[in-house]
């Protein structure tokens, strides 16, 4: 979501203070962490949230923290902007082995959304798994990629979405992302009508808060 014009501060301050506090709090939900959008004008805030299972969500005291907000929430999200949401599964995560869970804490971002029709979903995943994973992670700037099914969102009905986590954004301009965008099977998927993803980079923002379980 992007800040109301002139109260970045008290957003920002309300997000750490409050939005991500109270999710913390709620059994299921393991940490979350904020980004900041490196293009765009006004800059727009991303938050990931990692839950044991979307489960959390249907929760009693997820109940409490979503239907009964404060007047501070009730206020803010009236004011926000470009608000976007949206649940996902992992399916597979692919990571250079010296980094473990360190790799979490990536300096970048790299979000790529795909809506990818119900037919062509086990090339398209057979591609980016076997395919295009491994020669992006030749860059050592290339930390880990975690795949997403999503189960629900808005605006868009996306159906996929990777996180790259980068070191620099050396990665985006590296001979590794080039060669991974130049073989045969990504130009056959390139060629068809609903191969045109929504791709965005962003900034770590801020320190990562935990939750309950650990």
């Amino acid at each position: 979501m992007t800040p109301p014009s002139g109260r970045e501060d008290a957003f920002h301050a309300w997000y750490d203070e409050e939005h991500i506090p109270l999710r913390m709090a709620v059994p299921g939900f393991l940490s979350g962490q904020r980004y900041a959008a490196t293009e765009g004008e006004p800059q727009g805030f991303l938050a990931v949230y990692e839950m044991t299972d979307l489960s959390a969500l249907r929760s009693a005291a997820y109940g409490v923290v979503k239907n009964q907000p404060s007047e501070r929430t009730r206020d803010m999200l009236r004011n926000v902007s470009g608000f976007t949401r949206y649940l996902a599964r992992e399916m597979s995560v692919q990571r250079k082995p010296e980094q473990g869970g360190a790799a979490l804490d990536a300096a970048l971002l790299y979000a790529v959304f795909f809506q990818v029709p119900e037919d062509r979903l086990a090339e398209f995943d057979a591609w980016y798994e076997q395919d295009h994973v491994p020669l992006l992670m030749e860059s050592p700037d290339w930390l880990m990629v975690r795949r997403f099914a999503i189960t629900d969102g808005e605006p868009v009905p996306f159906n996929r979405l990777a996180l790259h986590y980068l070191g620099s954004m050396d990665a985006m301009s590296s001979p590794a992302r080039e060669k991974a965008r130049a073989t045969p099977w990504r130009a056959k998927l390139a060629a068809e009508p609903w191969f045109k993803g929504s791709y965005k980079v962003f900034a770590r923002h801020g320190a990562r808060q935990t939750g309950l379980v650990a």
